[in-house]
């Protein structure tokens, strides 16, 4: 078994990947998952899902949860079915679809989201958010300040609860040549918010 543990955490170098295709780093795979607050039943859907990093992770560690991985591109979503496969995960839907417009073909609705790219993502979140189960949860992710600021004013318009804006700074032991030094991992915004 490629990865035998029930915690997350599965390192970076275990999943299959495609130039150009972003990956979820470890740790920002752990921010993100535990901001999902995962009920053991829980429908995820996983927009711009990419490699397929979330989807696995959620997928072992909530077997009875369902999960759609939602990505246009089909080259990247037989990238996610790959993964699926590599780590023997079974719950996990792959749906190539263009957000928002996907939204009405997913015949599940979910209890938590996680929103992971796309363009416009204010308009993405407000729509998904018509989407979310009451009692909901949306978690996002941001790169830079403009994204920060996006989905930071769709939350408010939408009058999202418990609001939390987490920034993840992360350095990593690395070798280079003969020596041992930090690396910076890119740090990203992670923002997550409750639907009454």
């Amino acid at each position: 078994m490629l990865w035998p543990y029930v915690t997350p955490g599965i390192p970076d170098s275990l999943f299959e990947r495609l130039p150009g295709i972003p990956l979820s780093k470890k740790e920002v795979r752990l921010l993100l998952i535990s901001s999902l607050r995962m009920k053991p039943k829980s429908v995820v859907w996983d927009i711009g899902a990419g490699t397929g990093t979330i989807p696995v992770e959620i997928g072992l560690l909530c077997p009875e949860g369902k999960i759609f991985a939602v990505e246009r591109d089909e080259e990247v979503a037989n990238l996610i079915r790959r993964n699926c496969f590599r780590f023997g995960v079974k719950n996990v839907e792959v749906f190539e679809g263009k957000a928002p417009e996907c939204f009405t073909k997913l015949n599940t609705l979910p209890h938590r989201v996680c929103l992971e790219g796309g363009r416009p993502i204010k308009e993405i979140l407000k729509q998904v958010w018509h989407y979310l189960e009451p009692e909901g949860r949306i978690v996002a992710t941001a790169s830079n300040l403009e994204g920060l600021y996006a989905i930071s004013e769709a939350l408010a318009e939408l009058q999202a609860r418990n609001i939390e804006v987490v920034q993840s700074a992360v350095n990593r032991l690395e070798t280079r040549g003969i020596h041992q030094t930090f690396a910076a991992v890119d740090p990203i915004f992670i923002l997550s918010g409750d639907k009454v």
